[in-house]
């Protein structure tokens, strides 16, 4: 459901950790966010790199959890000033938020529960679309401490790239056991070479894949064109078009 156009105030409710990545949640009455939707967001005082500096822009981040009376979660990571702010938020300060924006997954075909791959932050909108939908979900980190992250859902199967926790490689080496187990649909999101190895699966498999990319994006609502990709049908916006693509159509 949409909500009305323009930034509100909205203050921090949750704040929680795993390992390297912090949760925040804010209520926003206002709408109901799809899986795979994002939030524009920054912080309500000190958005900027001090005085007389040029603010932030605000960041783009999925919801990752839709809760009661429109309690919004997100999932983020320390890894540049504009996230450094927003992590360090404590329950009670305020975040100026916009949303939610672009176009989420699409909900599969009743009783058809899909696969789940997520890399690093990409697993935020997969939790939203596995507590709508159901599905298993395959999580793909650099080590354990980030693989933490993993109890935000339920039977998780895990890879790490050091083996500290779970399968010892890619994430797509378990994506390849389980639809040599079953064919299923894909929903995605992580770091582009991930998305390029799970498309290719998906076309040797013949499984439809939906995908969530990722993009700098300055405004979040098409205005500044600054987050295109390419598609077979040309340039997209990821911020109207996307965030999440068929796999198909990515060029």
């Amino acid at each position: 459901m949409s909500a009305p156009f323009g930034r509100r105030h909205a203050p921090l409710l949750i704040r929680r950790t795993y390992g390297p990545y912090v949760v925040l949640g804010a209520g926003d009455e206002s709408a109901r966010a799809q899986p795979g939707q994002f939030y524009m967001l920054a912080s309500a005082e000190r958005w900027g790199g001090g005085d007389g500096e040029r603010p932030y822009l605000a960041r783009a981040v999925s919801v990752m959890s839709v809760g009661d009376e429109g309690l919004m979660e997100f999932l983020l990571e320390e890894v540049g000033p504009g996230t450094k702010r927003l992590c360090e938020l404590e329950v009670g300060e305020g975040l100026l938020i916009v949303g939610p924006l672009g176009h989420g997954f699409d909900e599969p075909d009743a009783g058809v529960e899909p696969l789940l791959v997520g890399g690093g932050i990409g697993i935020a909108p997969l939790v939203a679309v596995q507590e709508a939908w159901g599905g298993q979900a395959l999580l793909g980190f650099r080590d354990a401490e980030h693989a933490k992250a993993a109890e935000l859902f339920t039977d998780p199967l895990v890879s790490t790239d050091d083996g500290s926790r779970g399968h010892h490689g890619f994430v797509t080496e378990l994506l390849e056991a389980e639809l040599a187990k079953q064919s299923r649909p894909i929903y995605a999101c992580g770091p582009p070479a991930m998305l390029h190895a799970v498309r290719a699966v998906a076309r040797t498999h013949e499984v439809d894949c939906e995908l969530a990319v990722e993009a700098p994006m300055a405004c979040g609502f098409g205005a500044c064109y600054g987050c295109v990709v390419a598609t077979v049908d040309g340039y997209r916006r990821v911020c109207v078009d996307g965030p999440v693509f068929d796999g198909a159509v990515l060029a």
